[in-house]
């Protein structure tokens, strides 16, 4: 998966923001949202996307492969992600 073009992500000290340069839009991303799309823009699998969480969290497996799922199914449907 990759960012479509004009899409601009920025590190925040709250997580980070997805800008889109087209239409001024954007979604603020809490710092499990930021492992998601750096691991996804990067070509790594979703699968990837939970490893890190759960590596880097206290959280139940199941709990962050639902989560990067559903970040993933939002993302794609709001075409910031593409394959």
């Amino acid at each position: 998966m990759k960012l479509r073009k004009g899409i601009a992500v920025t590190t925040t000290e709250y997580g980070g923001v997805l800008l889109d340069e087209n239409d001024g839009s954007y979604w603020q991303l809490n710092d499990t949202s930021v492992i998601v799309v750096d691991t996804l823009a990067a070509g790594h699998t979703p699968e990837v996307a939970v490893e890190r969480i759960v590596a880097a969290f206290d959280v139940e497996r199941a709990e962050a492969e639902s989560d990067v799922a559903e970040l993933t199914r939002q993302l794609v449907e709001a075409k910031i992600l593409h394959a």
